[in-house]
């Protein structure tokens, strides 16, 4: 499983996860689309997640033009759920957004399966710190989580350790343990299942992006 922390400009650090048996984790920064391109085609994964809007609101055609829709169904079930997110069509996100796209199209026409995520989210369903609280206390928390490697060995970049959170997604997604939220025809977002999750009054934390 691989998770990919993206920036918005390939001059930004994107965090890169690959994720093996028993959480072992390898870990690195990565840049421009061809580098994260080869490093994924590489390791021939079951999954690619990525922390990146990788589809439009419907009706909006453009990232260009002002206005809305400004939110897709899974923005509003993440709304419902008082999970904090960006928006995006908001500001930086626009960047992104248009990256996370184009990437996202060159790995399905590779045939590579691959699916957004939200690592702040994910890491308030499983009751972690986002990286805002600080990265420290976020690497030590993945540590007792049970992940090991990479992230138990040395200091990580907050890319890193949501790219991790990105590839447990993944991980969670493929073995039938993940929230699907929004609507197919527009698009999806996935989040890891908690224990005991409860569709109707899911475990939420504080915190921002």
């Amino acid at each position: 499983m691989i998770g990919v922390d993206l920036a918005g400009s390939p001059q930004r650090r994107t965090g890169f996860c690959r994720l093996g048996p028993g959480l072992q984790t390898r870990t690195k920064v990565l840049g421009e689309d061809g580098e994260i391109v080869a490093e994924i085609t590489a390791a021939r994964p079951a999954i690619v997640a990525i922390d990146a809007p990788l589809a439009l609101p419907r009706g909006r055609r453009s990232l260009d033009v002002p206005g809305p829709p400004h939110l897709r169904a899974c923005d509003r079930e993440l709304l419902a759920m008082r999970i904090p997110f960006f928006p995006v069509t908001l500001g930086p996100m626009r960047m992104l957004t248009a990256r996370g796209m184009g990437l996202a199209r060159g790995l399905r026409r590779r045939g590579i399966r691959t699916i957004e995520a939200y690592p702040g989210g994910a890491q308030d369903l499983l009751g972690l710190p986002r990286k805002g609280e600080g990265s420290q206390r976020l690497q030590r928390a993945l540590v007792r989580f049970g992940f090991r490697g990479d992230v138990a060995e040395r200091t990580l970049t907050h890319d890193e350790l949501d790219a991790i959170a990105c590839a447990y997604t993944g991980r969670e997604h493929l073995a039938g343990r993940s929230i699907v939220l929004g609507d197919p025809q527009e698009a999806v977002l996935v989040l890891p299942r908690p224990r005991g999750w409860n569709a109707g009054a899911p475990r939420v934390r504080r915190g921002g992006s």
